[in-house]
């Protein structure tokens, strides 16, 4: 287990994962040219960036409370090592994800981009999930898996009204 890393550190991937599906997912809407698909890429981006709002404070706790990978709660065993996860992490691994955009993709090749990246987002905080020391910020975690779940539902049935 890579103890050298700070709670803060992996919190920090979580803002850039974020970050960066916010920024694809606004530049997707752009060069998409069905309406109903672009206000949905719209709205998917505000989500991600509320996403960013919520790893923001847990890492402001994180540094309070000093806590390193190595701190994790007792009991948790198979706990993934932390930059191994962090290699998982599409949107927070590129510079910028959106870049990879050409503007040449249908609907239906933006669609299946980002349901991909939500499901990379997924393992992330699932895996990030068992680091996290305070059970408040565990259920919080949990929360955006779930949002990020419900995400891949909604563009999987935009994807299937296409095909």
């Amino acid at each position: 287990m890579d103890a050298s890393m700070k709670g803060h550190e992996v919190l920090e991937i979580a803002e850039k994962i974020e970050r960066n599906g916010a920024r694809f997912y606004r530049r997707a809407a752009a060069m998409v040219q069905d309406t109903k698909v672009s206000a949905f890429l719209v709205q998917l981006a505000q989500w991600e960036s509320q996403h960013v709002k919520v790893f923001r404070e847990m890492k402001e706790r994180s540094v309070k409370q000093k806590w390193e990978i190595g701190d994790i709660a007792p009991g948790h065993r198979g706990v993934p090592n932390a930059r191994s996860l962090a290699g998982l992490a599409v949107f927070g691994l590129q510079p910028n994800p959106a870049d990879e955009l050409t503007g040449q993709e249908t609907r239906a090749d933006v669609l299946r981009i980002a349901i991909e990246k939500e499901k990379d987002s997924i393992v992330y905080y699932t895996g990030l999930k068992d680091l996290i020391p305070s059970e408040k910020d565990r259920k919080l975690i949990e929360d955006i898996i779930q949002e990020e779940m419900k995400h891949v539902r909604i563009l999987a049935q935009s994807l299937e009204q296409l095909e």
